[in-house]
C-alpha cells in the first residue's frame, strides 16, 4: 500500500486538529464540511476507515519526517 509522505500527513493533521478546535469553539458548518473532507483525506491517505484510527497511524509517521530531509525509501 501506498502512504503519503509524511510531511503531507503532519499537514493533514495539523488541519484537522485546528479545525477541530474551531467547531468546538462555534460549531460552523463550514469547519464541520472541512473537517470532514479532511477525515477522508486522511483515512485514504493512511489505509484506514474512520478518522481515529487514520490519526493514530498518521501521528506514528510523524517522526519520520525531518525538517526539509526527505526519508529514506525502503522496500
Amino acid at each position: 500500500m501506498l502512504m503519503a509522505h509524511p510531511v503531507v500527513l503532519r499537514e493533514l493533521v495539523e488541519q484537522y486538529e485546528t479545525l477541530q478546535a474551531l467547531h468546538a469553539e462555534n460549531g460552523s458548518a463550514e469547519a464541520r464540511r472541512r473537517m470532514d473532507d479532511l477525515a477522508y483525506t486522511l483515512c485514504v491517505s493512511t489505509g484506514t476507515r474512520d478518522v481515529d484510527a487514520a490519526l493514530i497511524a498518521a501521528r506514528r509517521r510523524l517522526p519520520e519526517a525531518h525538517d526539509g530531509e526527505e526519508p529514506a525509501l525502503t522496500a
